[in-house]
């Protein structure tokens, strides 16, 4: 707080004379949580926001805190490099020193931060830096809020969600993945796949951007106006503030899968999945094949039809619901579905008595979304929010290259959904049944979901040598409200 006029200052908790760099001054702990001292002015810090632990040391006190890059420490907003700083007082009596310790416990105590914490680590995402960012910017953090972790290294795809799955609940507080989006949704799927599903789908979950999508966490802390680092997110963790978060369920026959995130079918799912022949470019791959896929341009046969949340009632013709999935088949001879026998069904709410509106195609593009950032850099959905109840749909049905070309470079703002050629709205519930290419009808199309294809059909990128889920076949989607809970910035 820098010096001049002061407001009323709220009744202390703790008033004392502490040594500081040798020199003795007033040291108050007021009421709303904040430690005011002088020296070069009058400055304070507010512990729920920037001491994240503090530390005995002989007969001394380390309040350990994070601002924002500046001279001194001092009451601070939210933006901005952040720097660990470190406020060290003496107390001038064993009985002072023993108060301090226990005020500051006590009040950090109240404020229901997480003690334990299991923590995964993708170390083959995206750039393969999640491990030197859990190292060298994530760990010590943790170490100056005194948070006991477990650190797990996956070694292969689904091992988070095998390791959900039997996780024992009591020993943690909370689960953070220093990965992009795929470990998240592993880990949701292995929560609702347990017998004590209810229980375990209330753990909180925590998100580092460590991969290449990164939207979840950037969809929070975007939230918030604080930039997508490792710094913010894994504060946001340790504050432990926590929202919910709406969840999906695909349905087809009796396979499902949750999903968190979102779902492509087109255009972006064809340059999210099939850009990965190109990963030796890095980044520019997606950029590049989008190129490539607008200016070789597909269209798509198939049929959406949806439950419209209020307000979008006219899009769409009226229809009925049909019943899910009629595919007796597996993805393939070689793999036959895996039903699940316990754990989370889905929503019990009476698809029949809704009321349901279609869409028939071709379509260029599908995408629905939980949240609004899908990317660091797309802004996919800007008016998803996390749990309303509600999925965003974007959907193009036909669209000229160069006008698309256009809209596609808009996505890192979120003004593409402006477009003439984008349909915009929000639906709570989803059928899509995907066809085969308009311009070659011996080839289908590639369903994406979080990042990870769920069904594929003939034709298509790796379709003879990929085990997938679900069939390239009809699926329905259902939503509900705040399933899960995910650690906030707010």
């Amino acid at each position: 707080m820098d010096q001049g006029s002061q407001p009323d200052i709220p009744s202390p908790i703790l008033s004392d004379r502490v040594r500081v760099n040798g020199t003795v001054i007033p040291l108050t702990f007021t009421a709303d949580g904040k430690l005011r001292w002088t020296g070069k002015g009058q400055r304070c810090l507010t512990v729920e926001k920037e001491v994240i632990g503090f530390a005995l040391e002989g007969t001394r006190i380390r309040v350990k805190a994070v601002v924002e890059k500046r001279d001194g420490i001092c009451c601070v907003g939210n933006r901005g490099d952040l720097v660990r700083q470190s406020l060290v007082f003496e107390p001038l009596s064993e009985d002072s020193f023993t108060l301090w310790s226990q005020k500051l416990r006590d009040y950090i105590d109240s404020l229901g931060r997480p003690k334990r914490l299991l923590i995964f680590v993708n170390p083959y995402g995206g750039k393969k830096s999640a491990t030197k960012i859990f190292s060298e910017e994530v760990k010590p953090f943790l170490e100056d809020a005194d948070i006991q972790i477990t650190l797990i290294e996956t070694k292969h795809q689904l091992h988070a969600k095998e390791v959900a799955k039997t996780l024992d609940l009591s020993k943690y507080d909370g689960v953070v993945c220093v990965s992009g989006d795929g470990i998240l949704g592993e880990v949701v799927n292995g929560l609702l796949e347990r017998e004590d599903w209810a229980a375990a789908i209330k753990m909180p979950i925590g998100m580092v951007p460590g991969g290449t999508s990164n939207g979840m966490v950037k969809s929070l802390l975007d939230a918030v106006g604080e930039p997508c680092t490792p710094a913010n997110a894994i504060l946001a963790v340790i504050r432990g503030h926590k929202r919910s978060l709406d969840v999906a369920t695909l349905l087809q026959g009796e396979t499902r899968f949750f999903s968190v995130l979102m779902l492509a079918w087109g255009l972006i799912a064809d340059i999210d999945i099939e850009s990965e022949k190109y990963r030796w470019m890095g980044s520019a791959r997606i950029d590049f094949y989008a190129l490539q896929r607008i200016l070789h341009l597909r269209h798509y046969n198939g049929r959406v039809s949806f439950v419209p949340a209020p307000g979008f009632e006219d899009y769409g013709e009226p229809t009925s619901y049909h019943g899910e999935s009629t595919s007796a088949k597996g993805p393939t001879q070689e793999q036959p579905v895996k039903i699940q026998l316990h754990g989370y069904r889905g929503s019990d709410v009476k698809l029949e008595d809704l009321h349901w509106r279609t869409i028939s195609g071709p379509f260029v593009s599908i995408w629905l979304h939980n949240v609004p950032w899908g990317a660091e850099d797309a802004m996919a959905a800007p008016d998803a929010k996390f749990s309303d109840g509600y999925l965003d749909l974007v959907m193009i049905r036909d669209c000229p290259k160069l006008s698309l070309l256009s809209l596609m470079s808009t996505v890192n703002d979120g003004s593409h959904v402006k477009s003439p050629y984008v349909t915009y709205l929000k639906v709570k519930a989803f059928v899509l049944e995907p066809g085969a290419r308009v311009e070659d009808p011996t080839k289908d199309g590639i369903i994406d979901v979080d990042g990870e294809v769920i069904a594929r059909g003939k034709g298509t990128y790796k379709c003879d040598i990929a085990k997938d889920l679900m069939a390239y076949d009809k699926l329905q989607i259902t939503l509900d409200q705040g399933l899960a809970t995910l650690f906030a910035p707010v």
